[in-house]
């Protein structure tokens, strides 16, 4: 992950407000940049770097030789940036990937290049010719963007922590910039911004994955597995070690063995690491072990205890910036095994398999949905609302310790394909949810059967001990903590009487 911030327009001096940047400095801990940018006055644009790619050229705010009037800040991968090379003939000026979001906008537009992306991105591209700044969101909002907005000041950040102490004259201006859409700003002499409402650029399902792969029509499960793995392959841009989450869950484990295929076709030697996290003797922890033996890869198991996982709440709250408990709950155990990725092993970059159940229709209500219609409907929904939680849960705890998180099945051109298939071929079959999934990999031998047709799991239960689940630990402490609290307040009410009587 990296972090950005900006702030145009300012209504104070701008060095005093450049503080707030330093709020999401756990995003890109490598090295960091503030600039000021001398056609726009009172603005400034600050990034936190965690280097994936090109350590010596790939800093930002980025700026090119070919185009000096333009600046850009950016969070995320690019993942067609040779390709569009190849196909336009872009001169780079390093090996970035995001540099190619500059060429692009440079000769197609802000509207035309979002939508020419193949990636996961949050980006700010500074126009000081036609005095214009631009916003855009990849389409599953992956990466994390915020804008803040009061009287021309325009504040910019990967995570809300960076805007709310931005003065403003009332109320709370502290807003999700939504997944999808694009932002046109125009900027006045005096750094002032004119707002303007953003508008889609690309809609869930609307990717053209004819474009990308030649798909046979009679053979649906043969193009499941071709886009799936192209969506892994694609990924393995990085210039740092690689390594996956690993639950022992069909999702999960079908990126790890794809991954570590990937990986052996691409000549990358060094061992896959994977990383499984639960409390002593939960499912999760022994399915994991079975597929880590299956392809072969390097283990490793974070197991906590209640009081561990209860401790970390407050750290979790913190960076997720979200009160919602399914997110919180299901958030601890990815905090800490993303604590222990980075304090005991070289892996900067983690695959996932992340929105596989909001594609796939793989949550056990989707057995309820009345028609497959009304299933598709749902999973659409659910999609479009992925930054609220799975996404935001997923990158904040990575994020938190400077991770890099990488999801195939969020792939734009897979989950294209999958949601174009007809509505009864994707709701659950035969009792069993993801049947289409599951059957498209049956046979290939690259899950063990019992992995293959495991049953759904939520994250936060699949950690689960056997003996008590972590929901039923957190409402306890939760409760007792409630008890406690109100105790006191009924010990200090009671004294107050007892005081008034003596006197």
């Amino acid at each position: 992950m990296c972090g950005i911030w900006a702030i145009f327009g300012a209504k104070q001096d701008v060095k005093q407000l450049c503080v707030n940047c330093m709020k999401i400095a756990h995003r890109g801990p490598d090295t960091w940049r503030l600039e000021s940018i001398r056609a726009f006055p009172n603005s400034c644009l600050g990034f936190h770097r965690l280097v994936i790619i090109d350590p010596k050229y790939g800093m930002q705010p980025m700026t090119l030789k070919a185009y000096p009037h333009l600046w850009l800040i950016y969070n995320g991968e690019i993942y067609n940036y040779k390709k569009l090379q190849s196909e336009f003939g872009y001169k780079y000026e390093t090996r970035c990937d995001g540099e190619a979001i500059l060429h692009t906008y440079a000769r197609f537009g802000a509207e035309k290049a979002a939508s020419m992306l193949d990636g996961v991105f949050a980006f700010v591209i500074v126009d000081t010719n036609e005095r214009k700044v631009h916003l855009a969101r990849d389409i599953f909002g992956v990466r994390p963007m915020f804008t803040f907005f009061d009287n021309g000041t325009l504040g910019v950040c990967s995570e809300a922590k960076g805007l709310i102490d931005i003065p403003r004259t009332d109320g709370i201006h502290v807003k999700p910039f939504m997944p999808g859409h694009l932002q046109s700003l125009d900027v006045d002499v005096e750094g002032k911004v004119t707002w303007w409402d953003s508008s889609p650029f690309l809609s869930v399902g609307g990717s053209d994955f004819n474009s990308v792969a030649t798909l046979d029509p009679n053979d649906v499960h043969a193009n499941i597995r071709l886009l799936l793995k192209a969506a892994v392959k694609k990924r393995l841009i990085a210039e740092c070690r690689i390594g996956c989450l690993l639950s022992g869950g069909l999702d999960s484990s079908l990126i790890c063995s794809l991954l570590a295929q990937c990986m052996k076709e691409e000549g990358i030697t060094y061992p896959l690491q994977t990383f499984s996290v639960g409390m002593e003797g939960s499912p999760d922890l022994e399915a994991a072990r079975i597929m880590s033996a299956h392809i072969g890869t390097e283990h490793h198991e974070v197991s906590f205890t209640p009081e561990e996982g209860i401790q970390a709440i407050r750290e979790v709250i913190y960076h997720l910036e979200s009160y919602d408990i399914v997110n919180i709950r299901a958030s601890v155990g990815m905090y800490l095994v993303s604590k222990y990725v980075k304090e005991n092993t070289d892996t900067t970059v983690l695959y996932s398999g992340e929105g596989s159940d909001e594609v796939c229709q793989g949550y056990i209500y989707f057995h309820k949905a009345p028609t497959p219609q009304e299933g598709d409907a749902q999973s659409r929904r659910l999609l479009r609302d992925l930054y609220l939680y799975d996404n935001l849960r997923a990158d904040r705890t990575t994020a938190a310790h400077g991770l890099e998180l990488r999801v195939p099945f969020l792939d734009k051109y897979f989950s294209s394909y999958y949601l174009s298939l007809p509505s009864e071929k994707r709701r659950p079959t035969n009792g069993v949810e993801k049947h289409l999934l599951r059957s498209a990999f049956s046979g290939t031998g690259l899950l063990p059967e019992e992995i293959l047709w495991r049953p759904k799991e939520a994250f936060s239960d699949g950690m689960s001990s056997k003996e008590k689940s972590w929901f039923c630990l957190l409402q306890k402490d939760a409760e007792d903590k409630v008890i406690y609290c109100c105790g006191l307040v009924m010990s200090v009410f009671l004294e107050g009487i007892l005081h008034c009587l003596w006197i």
